[in-house]
Formats: structure tokens, sequence, C-alpha cells
């Protein structure tokens, strides 16, 4: 059971005071923002001292000026919807364009700019957020909780709660960025990846799914054996052209909710980050359009300087009638778990 305590960390232009908690387990201390729910610091036992392996900012104002998601949670929808529209119901959604053509995490007020509300709940820090209907053009009030627990060993869980009082469309996730030899190194120099999946979900040029699963065997996407993340990412493939490096759902699961399985593991600076999770995909991202963004103890984060593990339902689910369903109908309930495992690697 982790120690919480909690420190002022500012007052957004609205007037909302924000909150850094921090969870201690061992020697792992990891802090969480109210601020978007993010992630902004795990410090990890490691080979020449304790090492904060993620990306965060200094100052409330920082996080607010940033678009890059740094930790955040991520919603109502995680990932793009293409178009920027969709159908339930018989009604037509029309949402943000915030990428291109396509509606991205949530829309251009997300669920990583809200100011959640915090609570501890059993040695774990509990946050939620409701989410009136219409939010960013969405149907239902949507009301969640993401809670985060932290053991000696290690382990980070996230557990993900929602429930709408109509029927919706759901898919959370967080978006941390993770460097195992300091948020502050600056490449991902050393990384090696793997990533258990046989397929990946083909993108568009606008980075929304064409419906075709995209079988890994011989492309730079076949991290089903550790592979050298820098070395993946100067092979030649049409799909890393589009994302301008790794920025691909992978396929775990063909079904939106199933046992906590593993999804990946990477290896760097002897450690080893391993993630666990119920859902079907894994967004994998090599940070390619991080531009200089100003982070903690005067660092700049630049392209590929981090790696995300974004486990979510499959991008654009909602056009796609053989993709896992991201549908959360009236009253039922919406419950996934992810877990990130650090130890020595």
């Amino acid at each position: 059971m982790a120690e919480l305590k909690k420190i002022p960390f500012g007052t957004t232009p609205a007037g909302e005071e924000v909150d850094l908690w921090t969870l201690r387990a061992g020697g792992h201390r990891v802090q969480v923002l109210t601020y978007g729910g993010a992630l902004r610091s795990w410090l990890v036992p490691a080979p020449g001292g304790p090492r904060d392996i993620l990306l965060g900012c200094t100052t409330l104002a920082q996080y607010e000026a940033q678009d890059k998601y740094l930790g955040a949670l991520v919603g109502r929808v995680a990932n793009r919807i293409g178009g920027a529209a969709f159908e339930l119901g018989g009604v037509r959604y029309p949402l943000a364009a915030n990428s291109g053509p396509n509606c991205l995490h949530g829309g251009i007020h997300g669920f990583n700019e809200a100011v959640w509300k915090a609570r501890e709940e059993d040695g774990a820090l509990a946050l939620t957020h409701v989410s009136p209907a219409g939010d960013e053009g969405f149907p239902g009030t949507l009301k969640v909780q993401v809670t985060y627990a932290l053991t000696e060993e290690g382990a980070l869980t996230l557990d993900y709660w929602a429930q709408s009082d109509a029927d919706t469309l759901c898919n959370l996730t967080n978006h941390a960025y993770f460097n195992l030899m300091g948020h502050d190194a600056g490449s991902l120099a050393g990384h090696s990846a793997a990533i258990f999946s046989s397929a990946i979900t083909e993108a568009d040029e606008t980075s929304v799914p064409t419906g075709r699963l995209l079988p890994v065997e011989g492309t730079p996407f076949d991290l089903r054996q550790p592979r050298d993340i820098l070395a993946g990412l100067a092979m030649e493939h049409p799909q890393l052209r589009l994302g301008n490096g790794y920025d691909h759902n992978f396929v775990l699961h063909g079904e939106p909710c199933g046992p906590l399985a593993p999804a990946a593991r990477v290896t760097a600076g002897g450690l080893a980050l391993e993630c666990l999770t119920t859902q079907p995909g894994l967004q994998f991202y090599t940070a390619n359009y991080l531009d200089g963004t100003p982070g903690k103890a005067g660092a700049a984060y630049g392209p590929r300087s981090a790696f995300c593990l974004e486990a979510q339902a499959w991008p654009d689910a909602v056009h796609h009638s053989g993709f896992p369903s991201t549908l959360l109908k009236a009253g039922e309930t919406y419950r996934h778990t992810t877990v990130y495992r650090v130890s020595g690697a």
C-alpha cells in the first residue's frame, strides 16, 4: 500500500486549484496531477541511483501551454475518429476536427484539460470527473473514475471506470511518455521494445485505420521479439513514413475486454518496463511530434525522445463493424485495467 501526500501545484485561469499528489511505495515514487490526471514523474530504483522515467512539466502554465498530452488521461475517446463525426441511434454527432479532418483524443478540450477531483481510497489515488451531455459533441453525461495504485514491487495500476446516462462512445487511456534512461535523456538510444502482437491496424494518410489488419511479419512492426527501437525507426516502410515513426495501434485481442494480459516489454539502462492490460489494442508512439516542449528541470523534449504505450480500443472503431466496439450503452459499466511494471532488466 502506497503512502499518499498532496501539495498545491497552481491555479488555472478559471480559478480552479490544481494539486500534485505523490504516491510512495518502497523505492518508487509516482507524482500525479489533478490537472488532466497527468502522470508527472516516476522515480524508480535504477543502476547508479534513482531515475525519473516520465516526461513532465515544471509548472501548471507549461502543462496548459503544451498540446502533446504529456502524461494525461485521454477521453472521451482516445485516438482518432475519422471525419470528426459519427452516427449513433440514427443521430449524427459532429465533433471538432483537431487533427486534420479527424477528431483526436476527445476533441479540443478533452479530459487532458479537466481538473479532476481527487481522494485517497485504500492507499490508492482515485480521480473522478463528470463530462456533461454534449461535451465536445458527445451524447450522454459520462461519469469517470481512474484509480492509481502503486506497489513496493514497482507496479503502477490504472483502473478505469465509466458510466453514462445515454448511449455514447468511451475509450480511455493514459498518454504517459517514458524514457527508461531518464526523462531528460533526449533520445531512445539503447531502448529495445517487444510488443506481443501479430498485426497492426493499417492507417491511411490521415492516420485513421483503413479497416485492414496488416500482419507484422517481415515489417518494422514485428516486435514479437525485442528490437532496438531506433533500428526499427530506421527501416523503410510506408506506414512508418505516414506516421513519421511508430504511431500505430497494435492488435492485442479481438474483444474489447479480456483478462489482464502482457502487451509490451521495453528495456534500457538496466531497467525493464512491462505493460499489461485488458484493452484490445496498444498504441505504440515514439514521440514523433514533440518539438522542444519545455520539461522538468530545464529539459526540452524533442522528437523521438520518449515512447508511449497507450492501452486502448482500436482507433475509429465506431466506423468499423469488425473492430471491438467502443459503444457504452446507458447504464452499463466501462471497466478496464492497465498495469505498468518496472524492474531491473
